[in-house]
């Protein structure tokens, strides 16, 4: 837990406690410091829950990132043996997935290179 919390927290009661009493007292000056000590207490501890949440979001980025890195070749082969399965359960249709492919690559690389549209000005 962030500090920035704890003291928000803290300047938020007292905060209350200051405007309470400015409640019983009748006194609008206290009354006012009171609210104002409290909305700056709310904005420390909402501050502090901010850098709470990013720490944590990157601690969880960083173990994601890590196990990546540390299973990428697990990852790989495990994607690579799942692949191979599904072509050995059903090879007509990998056959038409890649014929598929090649088709549009085909149509991709038999177009006609673009031309840019003639220009108006006239040197």
């Amino acid at each position: 837990m962030d500090t920035d919390r704890i003291v928000g927290s803290a300047k938020e009661y007292a905060g209350r406690a200051e405007g309470a009493v400015g409640d019983m007292a009748g006194d609008a000056k206290t009354q006012a410091s009171g609210k104002a000590r409290e909305a700056a207490g709310t904005v420390q501890n909402l501050y502090g829950q901010a850098k709470d949440a990013v720490r944590d979001a990157a601690d969880t980025a960083t173990g994601y990132a890590k196990d990546a890195y540390e299973n990428s070749g697990d990852t790989f082969r495990d994607g690579t043996q799942a692949l191979s399965k599904k072509v050995q359960d059903n090879p007509l249709g990998a056959l038409l997935v890649a014929g598929g492919i090649g088709f549009a690559l085909a149509l991709l690389m038999s177009r006609p290179a673009r031309r840019p549209p003639p220009s108006r000005w006239r040197y």
